[in-house]
């Protein structure tokens, strides 16, 4: 399994002021907007999402990881007995996912694109 992106999810309040304020202070456009969740990048591959709430998930994540077989992920997951709090979804979006808590608590969304 090869980990192939990372994205950190800051959780706000207000979507559309979060999303002014890190664009103009970091440089970064829009490049995902769903509605509850926004995407910033740069040409460089630089990223931040914010999120409101997740559309389908009981909790938001902290991180996104995205990799190349996300079922092998899930395996490795469950191996180390980590709390899958989403399970492995195939989402609307075109992302096939699933969460896990850390031990510290913090969500992480593993997840593979799955549409072109």
């Amino acid at each position: 399994m090869r980990v192939d992106r990372v994205v950190p999810n800051l959780t706000v309040l207000d979507l559309r002021r979060a999303v002014a304020e890190h664009s103009a202070a970091l440089d970064l456009r829009v490049l995902m907007d769903h509605g509850w969740i926004v995407t910033l990048g740069d040409d460089a591959g630089h990223q931040l999402s914010l999120i409101t709430r997740d559309a389908t998930a009981p909790v938001n994540p902290d991180v996104s990881v995205f990799v190349d077989d996300v079922h092998e992920a899930l395996a490795r997951a469950e191996s180390a007995e980590l709390e899958i709090v989403h399970p492995l979804t195939v989402e609307p979006w075109g992302v096939t996912r699933f969460f896990y808590r850390a031990s510290d608590g913090r969500v992480v969304n593993i997840g593979t694109h799955t549409d072109g």
